[in-house]
């Protein structure tokens, strides 16, 4: 007896299927392209895919008035080709570039599959069914596509085309060479989706290692924050735009080389790292703090004037905190972005109000209006 409470059970089944159709959705779809690069080759793949559809149905066309056969017969393969030749070039006017990045990209390589089985089924029925040569078009339609689909895609479509060709173009005449060519075409489909599982593995190797290295080019390695390379990128973006007031604070280190010359290097080391924990400790998760080098931190906040000041105040207090064992302290230089500024403009500001923050004693801040 289910002792659940009775919403409980109703919310079962659709839960079910929802979780099936997310494990089906998850086996035949996945986004083709995440930059311009990968959207380029699809857009190329594609192109070639018109080329060859566009090749393939002509050839269609020439075995169809080069061999003998019945007028219908002709005339029928001769209209489908012709089809074929006619919509192909459609493809070409899609935005292809933009489709690939969301699930439109795999409906289209789909649909298009489906499309060419379609028109290769008919057209080997009424060629011969069996004995037609047709059907070896379904082999190059399922080879060229294949790197369009995850492996299950690639054996949701290979079992497609294979059933089509059973059941149009075999029909109720199956025979051992007919069933020969079916078990063929189902090894083949399996060589398919190993070689598209080891595509996507090579593709989501390298986006790894691309985004392994971005990060590695962005981070200070000791601290794991952002470098000055990446915050003046951000710092650049910030004032080159529009919308929101931004500030930007400048945290030096107030006798932090007396740390390392007394208790080393190590011990230096784990005071910036105490430090940088600190100071994310006290901005919002929409703020960027970074370790521009040496003892020297900026933060930059998308803040007014007196919130930058607070801000300021809140940077200088975390720093005292976690440097009280050691002696260390903070002089915090703030300054306000404005539109028009360069980044490093702004930093040079920064640096300046940060001085006079130093120049006056340390562990203070002192603002300098753009």
């Amino acid at each position: 007896m289910d002792d659940r409470p009775a919403g409980d059970r109703r919310r079962t089944p659709s839960g079910g299927a929802r979780g099936r159709w997310t494990v089906l959705r998850a086996a035949l779809y996945r986004q083709l392209a995440a930059d311009d690069d990968r959207a380029a080759y699809w857009v190329r793949h594609v192109r070639l895919g018109v080329a060859l559809t566009e090749f393939s149905a002509l050839a269609v066309v020439g075995y169809a008035l080069l061999t003998p056969g019945t007028a219908q017969r002709t005339a029928v393969l001769v209209g489908l080709a012709g089809a074929a030749v006619l919509a192909a070039p459609l493809l070409l006017v899609l935005p292809v570039g933009r489709m690939v990045r969301d699930r439109r990209g795999s409906l289209l390589f789909y649909c298009w599959s489906l499309a060419v089985t379609g028109l290769v089924a008919v057209g080997s029925r009424v060629d011969g069914g069996a004995s037609s040569p047709l059907f070896a078009l379904l082999f190059i339609t399922l080879g060229f596509m294949a790197v369009a689909y995850p492996p299950w895609g690639v054996v949701a479509m290979g079992g497609v085309m294979n059933g089509a060709y059973l059941v149009c173009v075999a029909g109720s005449g199956l025979d051992s060479s007919a069933a020969f060519i079916g078990v063929v075409m189902a090894v083949y489909t399996v060589l398919c989706a190993m070689a598209s599982a080891n595509q996507w593995e090579a593709y989501d190797r390298q986006q790894l290692l691309l985004r392994t290295s971005e990060v590695l080019a962005a981070t200070d390695p000791l601290t794991g924050c952002l470098n000055r390379r990446a915050f003046l990128d951000r710092l650049d973006r910030a004032a080159a735009g529009t919308d929101g007031d931004w500030v930007v604070c400048l945290v030096d280190l107030d006798g932090f080389k007396a740390v390392n010359d007394l208790s080393g290097h190590a011990a230096g080391d784990a005071v910036l790292q105490a430090v940088t924990a600190a100071l994310t400790g006290v901005v919002r998760e929409t703020d960027t703090v970074a370790r521009l080098g040496g003892d020297e931190f900026a933060v930059l906040a998308e803040a007014t004037e007196d919130d930058g000041e607070r801000l300021a105040a809140r940077l200088r207090d975390a720093v005292a905190v976690v440097g009280a064992g050691s002696g260390v302290t903070a002089s915090v230089g703030l300054t306000v972005v404005r539109p028009g500024n360069e980044g490093s403009e702004v930093l040079h500001r920064a640096d300046q109000a940060m001085y006079r923050a130093k120049g006056a004693g340390g562990n203070r801040v002192t603002a300098l209006a753009g």
